[in-house]
């Protein structure tokens, strides 16, 4: 019997094949970074907020009217025909899509409490001092015991680039399957001419709204950047927005400094040159 020749040969350090000191042949690449799909900024539907608009995640275009109440049950019979007519009137002249909103929140009344209180310290009437002691306790009583809420009413004006109609079929298809989606953050792009026309026609819009509730003798006004920012912040930090309310926009955001062209005077390494 003759032994078994192995046919294998050492093979240089240098080859593709043989292993290297110092690395582990079997160590697995790092996987990579992972973005989570289901964070703040993906869930909310919208994009911006410019020039008194709201520009949306699927690049439409959002325009805010606050309305003030009227008192219809105190008005005549003749009045309320007239209101009736009127609303009639508006809705069958509207060529486009709006959204009426109504919002109840509770009131704070602590702001409230807080100024008569101050009244009260001031106060140097003895019966007045007491009529005012009254006075607040039977309003801090009443708001322990009952919700005081406050309603506000608004319209919300869209203006869709493709179209209103098919923008509408198109967002109610597959709705209850796109709320359980995992969202995915878009970047929108819009170009300046589609963002003027945008701009005109829901400007168009606007005016015809407001053409309407006035005849109707509804008292309107269009929600500015400020106003829609604070509506939005509300919306989303009911409870947040009591304790910090927004402030002042001028505040918030900070100056920068951007680099001009060409290089600025130094005069006095000029005059050490000289």
């Amino acid at each position: 019997m003759q032994p078994n020749k192995n046919n294998t040969q050492p093979q240089a350090s240098g080859q593709p094949g043989a292993p290297q000191a110092g690395k582990n042949p079997q160590q697995p690449a790092a996987p990579a970074a992972k973005k989570n799909p289901n964070s703040a900024q993906n869930a909310l539907l919208i994009s911006e907020i410019r020039e008194n608009m709201v520009i949306m995640s699927d690049g439409s275009f959002r325009a805010v009217i606050t309305c003030k109440s009227i008192n219809f049950d105190l008005m005549s019979s003749r009045e309320r025909e007239g209101v009736e007519y009127a609303y009639q009137s508006f809705l069958n002249s509207l060529t486009f899509p709006i959204q009426i909103l109504i919002r109840s929140q509770r009131v704070d009344i602590a702001p409230y409490l807080d100024r008569l209180d101050k009244m009260r310290r001031g106060q140097d009437n003895m019966l007045l001092g007491v009529l005012m002691d009254n006075y607040i306790d039977f309003i801090d009583q009443l708001a322990q015991e009952a919700n005081i809420m406050d309603k506000s009413f608004f319209l919300v004006i869209p203006y869709y680039p493709a179209g209103d109609l098919d923008s509408a079929v198109a967002s109610s298809k597959n709705l209850f399957s796109n709320l359980f989606k995992p969202q995915q953050q878009v970047n929108i792009k819009i170009n300046q001419e589609a963002y003027d026309k945008a701009k005109d026609e829901l400007q168009n819009r606007i005016n015809t709204v407001l053409s309407g509730l006035f005849q109707m003798g509804v008292r309107s006004v269009q929600l500015n950047t400020k106003e829609l920012g604070e509506l939005y912040y509300n919306f989303y930090n009911p409870d947040t927005a009591v304790r910090q309310p927004l402030g002042d926009f001028n505040n918030i955001t900070n100056t920068y400094i951007q680099k001009g062209q060409g290089e600025a005077p130094r005069p006095n390494l000029s005059q050490e040159s000289n």
